[in-house]
This record gives structure tokens, sequence and C-alpha cells, in this order.
């Protein structure tokens, strides 16, 4: 008789005893037995096993990795989230005065004011110098075309005498309205000043706005590796902080912010002359910026909205993560050379040189433009001292054009005969940096 391994009857007991004796017994092996680790079992029992152990240690590990992908995740939107400030009085002031405000933008149309502040309040924004109070360095009205093919940026001159609504100050009390330049608005009423301000002169609705200080204009240049300029003359502005050989040079934050903030070292030491080379410079970031790919790269657009929300203020519209997100990808399609770069037409204020004051009928043309989300045609201004930082014409238009309103007409408001849309001075951001 043979068991089912094969083997007659009785060895089967004979081997379990001397496993058994060997277990127990002082470590003696059979006589002829093989030295070294025991064969591992063979057969199919285990395999059921090994997969079920290997497919339970890939699900945790995917697991754990998820979860910790979440968790950094969160941590980066909770960080640029937590950057930036909602800026809620600013509405809550705008809404008492709604009567008296613009109608809105056509249907997807947006202007949004950006405004470079001069506070020197702020970690790091005393090495400045001392200013009282606090004013608009720079006032942009970006306008993003409904159908965002398009954007044009327009430059008012803090220099332009305008007239400012009464405005309530921080602390309660009212300004009256008065003729003054157009900084004036912000260090009397802040930021809902300033849009009312801009309003009465455009009778264009803001729809957003945006105040950026010094430190982050500074981060998101060195956030894209610096901008890259050219000077037709040394520069050396002890009160912007910057000292620069002629040549091409490649400017981080802190170079950047005292070039576009000169004004006595470079140019002709105007207002004027330092916004056109504001326009240049931020032609020159939002080129370098899409020739880098940062709007699609996470990897670098991170750093890039980290320094633009850390010393951002916005309304509270645009003060979620997730819709300045929408915003800038809305825009990341716009051909550079369909980024518009402009200051409002002005000349020499009649009542002081060193004053500005609008050209009319251009201003007027120019904000219907923007106000009816109209195309905007530019021709580029000539080089001067540096580019990117080209003169302008006394007028701030460019090459003359027939204007719809110098034109007879038989009925009042009506053109006789077409007439071609004026013509702005002004340049793109495909512009080179070194033309």
């Amino acid at each position: 008789m043979t068991d089912r391994a094969g083997r007659p009857d009785g060895q089967g007991d004979e081997s379990n005893d001397e496993g058994n004796q060997e277990t127990a017994g002082s470590g003696a092996t059979e006589q002829g037995a093989h030295w070294g680790p025991r064969p591992a079992r063979q057969g199919p029992a285990r395999r059921p096993f090994l997969r079920r152990r290997w497919v339970w240690w890939t699900a945790a590990g995917t697991t754990v990795a998820l979860v910790g992908a979440g968790v950094g995740a969160w941590a980066l939107y909770d960080r640029l989230q937590g950057n930036i400030t909602r800026d809620d009085a600013v509405i809550a002031e705008l809404e008492r005065h709604e009567k008296e405000r613009p109608l809105p933008s056509k249907q997807g149309a947006l202007n949004i004011l950006l405004v470079g502040s001069d506070t020197r309040a702020g970690q790091g924004n005393g090495q400045y110098g001392v200013a009282r109070g606090q004013r608009s360095d720079t006032v942009i009205m970006l306008h993003l075309a409904a159908d965002r093919r398009s954007a044009t940026a327009m430059s008012i001159p803090r220099d332009l005498m305008v007239e400012i609504p009464s405005c309530r100050r921080a602390d309660g009390e009212s300004t009256p309205a008065r003729t003054a330049q157009f900084n004036d608005a912000y260090s009397y009423g802040g930021t809902a000043c300033t849009i009312r301000t801009v309003e009465r002169l455009t009778r264009i609705r803001v729809d957003h706005h945006m105040v950026v200080d010094f430190q982050g204009f500074k981060r998101m240049v060195d956030a894209v590796d610096g901008v890259r300029i050219c000077l037709k003359q040394p520069m050396d502005d002890k009160d912007a902080h910057v000292r620069l050989p002629a040549g091409e040079h490649t400017l981080n934050g802190e170079q950047s912010l005292g070039f576009v903030r000169a004004r006595k070292s470079l140019g002709n030491g105007s207002d004027t002359d330092r916004m056109e080379r504001q326009q240049q410079f931020l032609g020159a970031l939002v080129a370098k910026v899409q020739s880098n790919g940062v709007l699609l790269n996470p990897g670098k657009l991170y750093p890039l909205l980290d320094a633009a929300t850390s010393s951002l203020t916005t309304d509270p519209s645009l003060s979620s993560l997730i819709d300045l997100y929408d915003l800038v990808r809305s825009m990341r399609n716009i051909p550079t050379k369909e980024v518009r770069f402009l200051t409002v037409p002005r000349e020499a204020y009649a009542g002081d040189p060193n004053r500005d004051q609008l050209v009319e009928p251009a201003a007027s043309e120019l904000f219907t433009l923007l106000r009816e989300d109209e195309p905007v045609r530019i021709a580029p201004r000539p080089s001067d001292s540096a580019s990117p930082a080209p003169s302008a014409s006394p007028t701030g238009t460019g090459p003359a054009a027939p204007s719809a309103s110098s034109t007879p007409s038989g009925t009042p408001g009506v053109r006789s005969t077409p007439v071609p849309d004026p013509t702005f001075s002004g340049n793109s951001a495909a512009r080179s940096a070194c033309e």
C-alpha cells in the first residue's frame, strides 16, 4: 500500500517522527542532509496570498501618495489665498456712491484699475525714503476686450489736473471736492477716492481694482528671473537706488523698481518720460512671462503667483485665488502685439507748466473706444535715452487722424462721411526691449 505521495505505508510517519526529533534535539541533522537554508516551499498555494499582499501595498502606497499630494496642494493653495488682502472697505464706500457711477462694461469686457502705491508702510518699503501719507505712484486702467483677444493699458499721469470729488478719509471725515493733481485723490480717500476720480474723468466703470506695493513688484520681477532692458546712456539715481552703465542689462527686482521709479536721471526728468518707461518695462515683463511659458508651467507659475499675491490688495470679486487664476488664464492667449500701452492724451496745464491737462477731443475719443470695447489703434513712439524708454509727443497722440468730433455733419452727432478711428501714440508688448 502507498500513501498519496507515492511512498510505502509508514514512511510518512517515520519522516514526521524524525522531523520532530530533529526539532527537539541539539541541532544535529540526519546523515547525508544538505547544509544551508531549507528550500522554499513550492506550489500554487501561496500565490493568491502574495498577489493580495502586493495589491494591498500598491493601494496603500498610492493612497499615501495621493493624500500627501492633496495635503501639499492644499498647503500651497492656502498660502497663496492667505497672501491676498481683501478690500471690503472700498466696495462699501463705492456702494454709497453707486448712483453717480457709470454703467457696467459691455458683457464680458473688464476694466481693472492697477494702482502702484508709494506707501512706505510695510516691511522693506521704508528704505525708499520718507513720504507723508501715501499716494498713487502709478495708476493704469487695464481694459480687457470681451473676446480676450486684446488688452489696452492706459496710464493716467499723477500730475494730471482733475476734479476730485468729496471723499471720505480713513478717520471718517470727508474732504471737500476740489481741482487738484490726480495722485492727491489717493492721499485724500485711498483707493475708493481714486476709483471715483477715474470714473468721473473717463466715464468708464472700474470693474475691479488691484493695489501693489514696492515689495510685490520686486518679487514678481525676481520670480521670472529678471527683465531685459537697454540703456543708451548710464543711469545713476540715488533716490531710486539704482546705478547702471550704458548697454544691455537683465534687471533684478530691486534694479527694476529703481528703473521704473527714476525721474531725474533718464530722459527729460518728467513724469511723462517715466510713465513711458514703465509701460515699456511692463511690456517686456509680459513678453518674458509668455515666452517662458510661465502661465502653463505650475513650477514657474507658483513663484509668480506667490510674489503677486503677497503684496496684493484687491476687491472681494478677485480676492479668491480661483478667480485670479481664471482671470490670468483668460489672458494667456492674447498675442503680445495686441497688448497695448499708452498714456492719456495730455499737454502742459494752462495754470502751471509743471502739471498736465487733457488734450481734447483726443482724450474723449480714447475713453469712448474703451467704454464701448472698440479697438484702439496705436503708433510706435521713437526711442529715446533708454529702451524701454521712448519719448512722447506733446499731446500724447500719434500720427494725425481725422477726428470724429471735428467732422462736419448735417445732423448733430451724426457723421456725414466715414472717418478713420484716431491713432494714439503708444507701444505693444511685442516690441523688443532693445529696439
